[in-house]
């Protein structure tokens, strides 16, 4: 029965070999979420009190009570877009870069 449960060759070999190629693209894909994190915190924050001060109140003259309201509305919708964006660059950041047909 031992010599039925054999490990593969490849498992008992160890970790793969260090190659410049995997930092690079491990750095690659820190990069890329330290600036979406920064921009998931930044973008709707700004935008909700941006549009609650000079759009809503500012230029539309609406209660604070409604500038709150659509403003929140506005910093959901800059949440989504960075999500969206976020897994539209990480979906296309391990794809071949070529065009035409692969194999």
């Amino acid at each position: 029965m031992d010599a039925s449960v054999r490990a593969s060759p490849d498992a008992a070999s160890g970790p793969p070999p260090y190659s410049r190629q995997n930092e690079s693209s491990l750095v690659s894909a820190l990069k890329t979420l330290l600036f979406f994190t920064i921009l998931m915190v930044t973008l709707p924050i700004g935008l909700y009190f941006a549009t609650k001060a000079y759009i809503f109140e500012g230029s539309m003259k609406m209660s604070s009570s409604d500038s709150y309201f659509y403003a929140a509305i506005v910093a959901v919708l800059a949440v989504h877009v960075v999500l969206a964006l976020f897994v539209y660059v990480a979906w296309n950041e391990g794809a071949p870069k070529g065009k035409g047909k692969h194999d």
